[in-house]
């Protein structure tokens, strides 16, 4: 197991130390969640490794199994149906604070404005694109 890395001037490890009041809902010793406190809708929730790590693929892998019974556990709470699990990586990519993070985002089953709004552009690239793609991946895995 590695030792957690906390960022004196990162919000999330200033709120995983209690150094920012959040509303907490689950911790481990390896994750702590929260309610967004802007939410895109009502149980909006964010569960953050206690590693401080910038992208997913860098965090180590005990953090990572734990995010997802966590987020069951919260969607549960909740008696979701319909509910999102977001992680962005980058900026281009839509992540706003530079901490691994989770989203666990509702989506009322009578708004289609609240919660999260996604466009899904999907491409159709030739087969032999994805033959090669995949190829490439396989040989790297």
């Amino acid at each position: 197991m590695s030792a957690a890395r906390s960022l004196a001037s990162c919000i999330f490890c200033k709120i995983v130390k209690g150094d920012i009041p959040s509303f907490k809902l689950i911790e481990t010793e390896h994750s702590f969640s929260f309610l967004d406190i802007g939410p895109l809708s009502k149980g909006h929730a964010l569960i953050i490794p206690k590693d401080h790590t910038e992208k997913m693929h860098e965090l180590p892998d005990e953090y990572l199994t734990d995010v997802l019974p966590i987020a069951k556990k919260i969607a549960n709470a909740q008696g979701l149906e319909n509910y999102n699990i977001l992680q962005n990586n980058g900026r281009i990519a839509h992540q706003e604070v530079d901490h691994v993070h989770f989203h666990v985002i509702p989506k009322p089953q009578a708004s289609d404005d609240e919660g999260l709004v996604v466009g899904w552009p999907a491409k159709q690239p030739p087969k032999a694109d994805l033959e090669q793609l995949h190829k490439d991946i396989i040989g790297k895995l």
